[in-house]
C-alpha cells in the first residue's frame, strides 16, 4: 500500500463529488458491497436534507439516489452523537416514501428503500460493525414466513415482505478494528482509516483510487478541505473537552463556566442543540438563549 497517497474522506465526496454522475461508480461500490448485488445508480435525487448547509462539516451528509430497479437509496453520514437516530433513520424512510408518491397514485406506487447510515460515533452496545435490518412477517406458532400473493401484468405472483418494506444498514465506523481482506473490510477500513490497497478489487474502491485522490484538488478545493478537517477535529475536541470537564465539574448551582464555554463553541461550529445539550448538560432553553462565540476557521 501506498502510505504516501492520500484520499479524499468520504464525508467530503459525498457532498461535493459523488454526486457527479461521472462518480456514481464509487458510490455504487459501497451499495454493491452491502446488498450483495450490482447496483447501478440512475440519478441522485434532491432534497432538503442534501443540500449544503451550515451544519455541514458535522451532522448530516445525505445522498438520496435512484437505482436501476427505480429503488431508493438514502446515505447517511453522522460525525457526531444524534439522541434520537434511530427515529431520524424511520422519519427519513418515510418521508422519503411520501415524497415519491402523488396523491392518488395506487399503493403499487410505494417505492422500496434501502437506508445507509454510517455512524462515527457510539450509537449504542453491539460488538459488530455492521448491523441490517428488515421487515419479516413469522408465524407466531408455526414460525413460517408470511408470503403475500400480489397481481403484477395481470398475473398472480408471490412476494414477501422485504420486497416492499424499507430496509437499514448501520455500518459502525468506529467498531472496525480488523485486517481488510473481504471488499466490505476494504470499504471500512477507507471509511475510517482512509485506506485504499494498491491492488483492491472491491467494487467501487478502484475507481475511487483514481477519483478521490487529494493531489487532484484544486488549490481552493484543498483549502476548503483543510478547514473541514481542521473544522472536525476542533469539533472532537470540544466535544471530548466537554465530557472530561463536564464529569469532573458536575453541574454545580449556576451551571460551570466551562459547560458553557465549550456549549458556546459547539454552537459556533454547527452542533445541533441537542448534542450540545447532551454533553453539557445544559437544557435545550438554556442553549437557545446563549450566544455563539466566533468559531476556529
Amino acid at each position: 500500500m501506498n502510505i504516501n497517497e492520500k484520499y479524499i474522506r468520504f464525508d467530503w465526496a459525498a457532498k461535493r463529488i459523488l454526486r457527479d454522475k461521472a462518480n456514481f461508480d464509487v458510490l455504487e461500490g459501497l451499495v454493491t458491497v452491502l446488498l450483495n448485488e450490482r447496483i447501478h445508480i440512475i440519478e441522485i435525487l434532491e432534497s432538503e436534507g442534501n443540500r449544503e448547509t451550515a451544519e455541514d462539516k458535522f451532522n448530516r451528509v445525505d445522498i438520496k439516489a435512484r437505482n436501476s430497479k427505480d429503488e431508493i437509496i438514502i446515505v447517511e453520514i453522522q460525525l457526531t452523537r444524534e439522541i434520537y437516530y434511530l427515529e431520524r433513520m424511520l422519519y427519513g424512510v418515510a418521508k422519503t416514501i411520501t415524497e415519491h408518491i402523488s396523491l392518488g397514485d395506487k399503493y403499487d406506487k410505494v417505492k422500496k428503500v434501502y437506508s445507509i447510515n454510517i455512524l462515527y460515533f457510539d450509537l449504542g452496545k453491539g460488538s459488530d460493525y455492521l448491523y441490517h435490518g428488515q421487515t419479516v412477517f413469522r408465524g407466531v406458532h408455526t414460525d413460517d414466513t408470511l408470503v403475500i400473493n400480489t397481481k403484477e401484468n395481470d398475473a398472480i405472483r408471490m412476494k414477501t415482505p422485504t420486497e416492499v418494506f424499507p430496509e437499514y444498514f448501520i455500518i459502525r465506523v468506529n467498531e472496525f478494528n480488523k485486517v481488510a481482506t473481504t471488499p466490505l473490510e476494504e470499504w471500512l477500513d477507507y471509511l475510517k482509516n482512509g485506506h485504499i490497497k494498491d491492488d483492491t478489487t472491491a467494487p467501487g474502491l478502484s475507481e475511487a483510487k483514481e477519483k478521490l485522490k487529494c493531489l487532484t484538488m484544486t488549490r481552493q478545493e484543498k483549502l476548503d478541505y483543510e478547514r473541514h478537517l481542521d473544522a472536525i477535529m476542533i469539533q472532537n475536541d470540544v466535544i471530548d473537552t466537554a465530557k472530561a470537564e463536564g464529569r469532573a465539574e458536575g453541574r454545580a448551582e449556576g451551571l460551570a463556566e466551562a459547560n458553557i464555554s465549550h456549549a458556546q463553541s459547539m454552537k459556533a461550529l454547527g452542533v445541533s442543540n441537542e448534542v450540545i445539550s447532551t454533553v453539557t448538560g445544559l437544557s435545550l432553553e438554556e442553549i437557545e438563549g446563549l450566544p455563539s462565540s466566533p468559531a476556529t476557521p
